[in-house]
């Protein structure tokens, strides 16, 4: 299976991955699922940590690289399939990431409920 982690997601797994449900948990670590992280988590995240509303460990990206976690570009395809997804959200971020989970056949990993109404699998966090 492929996994798409929502930015908290990966903030949790850095800080401590007892906070993610057991069943969310254990998707990650399995090693017959394929893990990603998206370059659009690295720019949310990075953007909250330049307004001072998040601390992450140095070299955080790094990090998940070496907990088996893969990149996924963010591609002008991506960023177009946003334009099929109804509003019923308004964070540019969350929008992305379900549509590149959607384009990429992903199972999106969230603890955010209102994105379980968009009809793409999810997986709580």
């Amino acid at each position: 299976m492929r996994l798409l982690a929502d930015s908290h997601v990966l903030v949790f797994w850095l800080e401590n991955p007892a906070q993610l449900v057991p069943a969310a948990r254990a998707a990650i670590t399995s090693g017959r699922n394929q893990v990603f992280f998206s370059a659009a988590s690295v720019w949310e995240l990075g953007l909250k940590q330049a307004k001072g509303k998040l601390r992450m460990p140095a070299g955080w990206v790094g990090l998940l690289r070496a907990d088996g976690f893969s990149e996924l570009p963010l591609t002008v395809a991506h960023a177009e399939a946003c334009h099929d997804l109804p509003l019923l959200h308004g964070d540019p971020f969350d929008r992305e990431l379900l549509a590149q989970a959607r384009a990429e056949g992903a199972v999106f990993v969230t603890r955010d409920e209102i994105l379980h109404r968009y009809g793409i699998p999810t997986l709580a966090a």
